[in-house]
């Protein structure tokens, strides 16, 4: 084995005059090598500015800082989230307004039907500010025992459907058993209109996607609208990737329409009439709500919707009361079995109940019912 070969310059002997290192260099000297690090993981980057620091949610776009927690989550969506509840109501079908210029508008006609209060969530029951909806009724025959008793408590008859509207704050909560009419909008307000669309069943590539399909001649076999192939061997790696246009289930999917134009509000026909289209068959159910990417509502449109409510249903929280108070009265009955004796005495309508009855005969074109109907009416 050959002999390592000394270094250059091992024979030298190098003679440097001493420096003395005064206290203070030493301490900068120490401080230098004993401060924090800059890591990724402590807050620092190595990535240029971003060209636009409006994005994603940064500090500098004005917007808070992104965390973990709820409360963070709910301050973020603040300013997408709408000031109050929205409706349900049926799509009618389209016609068209005619402008002054002579302009075909066309438009989309939706109809509430008993839109009513049910629930309002809370942010310290249930982490958010939420208000249900109720839309039309329901045979009771139809709903099973659990939902009975939570309408009963809420004294409200079984509604056809339930839905939920986030609202942004504890001002847009309702009180429970109120009736939305058109008038919660006005017209030229903004709102979001969300659907079912038309379900189209099991359809090809070409209809669901729009493929131009394969040639029509030139040695082609059976293969016209076929999509054609689906996992090449060499680009995906011999398989089919995730989220390949192929033919299946067309339609039926949650479509939002936003920023639609309010065009007629009629609280006789209970109609609301938008500009545009709406997704969906005829009969469908929607929801309406406010725009979120508009301004919300003046606060005069606020305060007298508000208005409405509480002259129209001065009582509300006092019939809440009075129905959670019979259902937990109706409730200790079943479990003692004594439910039959109640329905066997019949029931006996409130004064507010009887005035509602007799004004409902009275638009109908009845007589008025005396005290013996009123009871005969209710024992059946």
């Amino acid at each position: 084995m050959a002999p390592r070969l000394a270094p250059v310059g091992a024979g030298l002997t190098l003679r440097l005059p001493l420096r003395t290192t005064s206290p203070a260099s030493l301490l900068r000297t120490t401080q230098f090598h004993t401060s924090t690090p800059q890591s990724v993981k402590l807050g620092w980057s190595t990535l240029p500015p971003r060209a636009k620091p409006t994005r994603f949610n940064q500090v500098t776009s004005g917007l808070p800082a992104p965390t973990a927690g709820p409360a963070a989550a709910l301050k973020r969506k603040a300013q997408s989230t709408p000031v109050r509840a929205g409706v349900l109501a049926i799509k009618k079908g389209m016609t068209a307004f005619m402008g002054l210029t002579g302009t075909r508008i066309p438009c989309t006609v939706l109809q509430l039907d008993r839109v009513q209060t049910v629930l309002n969530k809370t942010r310290k029951d249930h982490g958010y500010w939420a208000v249900q909806v109720g839309f039309g009724e329901r045979d009771p025959k139809n709903v099973g025992a659990p939902m009975l008793g939570y309408y009963e408590a809420k004294g409200i008859a079984p509604k056809e459907q339930l839905a939920e509207f986030k609202v942004r704050d504890e001002k847009g909560l309702l009180p429970v058993g109120v009736q939305l009419m058109p008038d919660w909008f006005y017209i030229g307000q903004r709102v979001d209109v969300r659907s079912n669309s038309r379900g189209m069943g099991f359809a090809g590539g070409m209809k669901r996607h729009g493929f131009s399909g394969q040639e029509a001649s030139h040695g082609n076999s059976k293969n016209h609208r076929t999509i054609g192939s689906a996992g090449p061997s060499q680009g995906s790696g011999s398989r089919v990737l995730p989220g390949k246009k192929m033919p299946g289930r067309m339609g039926n999917q949650r479509v939002t329409v936003q920023n639609l134009p309010i065009l007629l509000i009629d609280n006789d026909l209970g109609i609301v009439v938008v500009k545009g289209a709406v997704a969906g068959p005829k009969g469908c159910v929607v929801k309406i709500q406010d725009a979120c990417k508009k301004p919300p509502p003046p606060e005069e449109h606020i305060e007298k919707t508000m208005r409405a409510l509480k002259e129209r249903f001065p009582n509300a929280e006092e019939h809440l009361q009075q129905a959670r108070e019979r259902h937990l009265e109706l409730k200790r009955a079943r479990r003692e079995k004594r439910i039959e004796e109640i329905l066997a005495g019949g029931w006996e309508p409130t004064r507010e109940q009887a005035e509602m009855m007799e004004r409902a005969a009275a638009e109908d074109g009845h007589e008025s019912l005396g005290g013996e109907q009123q009871q005969q009416r209710a024992t059946l």
